[in-house]
């Protein structure tokens, strides 16, 4: 069973019907007092870093999402998800993530020349072998929309994408997994990338 945590900031939606036409179970749950049967679970979002770092206080699943964690079950957070992974998030102030992956979150440089927001198609460039990257072509392209990145120690990297430089488009710290760009509208490579996940017992 894959839950999708519901903090009111992200499209639950298109992952839902992502994940129920690979053929995986789903539920949409708003907390973690009733997940022991759940196997994996999907942290999504868009926005702002500081805005869903504050929902994850006030409703209590700050703690109970690091539980989740550190039972070793899978765990992946997309966009925004990914970056509240990080220990701390510069956008909207500094704030407090849930320090899953090591790693603060960054505005993108503006000095590059390319226009930020990041919004389009990438190339993903694997840079380290992970489950979840398994039987993905080289040099595939995924679709981004975000303003900020994690920046993370490069051991726990496993892929990224060019912005003017590299820029963290997998990460990965033991059961626990983030994907900067939307794999749900990622087309065939993005519904790989969540097969992949759905079918990890999150060891590497």
């Amino acid at each position: 069973m894959i839950g999708i945590l519901d903090i009111a900031i992200g499209n639950l939606r298109s992952i839902a019907n992502a994940i129920y036409e690979l053929g995986f179970d789903y539920r949409i749950i708003e907390d973690l007092y009733d997940s022991d049967d759940l196997t994996h679970l999907v942290l999504p979002g868009v926005g702002k870093f500081s805005t869903a770092a504050r929902h994850l206080r006030e409703r209590g699943l700050e703690n109970a999402i690091r539980c989740y964690a550190e039972s070793g079950r899978p765990l992946l957070g997309i966009c925004l998800g990914m970056q509240l992974l990080a220990h701390l998030g510069t956008e909207g102030g500094s704030r407090r993530g849930l320090g899953l992956v090591e790693g603060t979150v960054r505005k993108l440089p503006d000095d590059t020349g390319l226009r930020v927001p990041h919004v389009g198609w990438n190339t993903l460039s694997i840079c380290r072998a992970h489950p979840a990257l398994e039987g993905l072509k080289a040099s595939r392209d995924t679709y981004y929309v975000h303003s900020f990145y994690l920046d993370a120690n490069q051991e726990d990297v496993f892929a990224h994408t060019d912005f003017g430089g590299p820029i963290p488009a997998v990460v990965g710290v033991e059961n626990v997994l983030g994907y900067q760009f939307h794999p749900e509208k990622s087309q065939a490579t993005g519904l790989k990338l969540l097969e992949n996940f759905c079918h990890w017992n999150g060891r590497c």
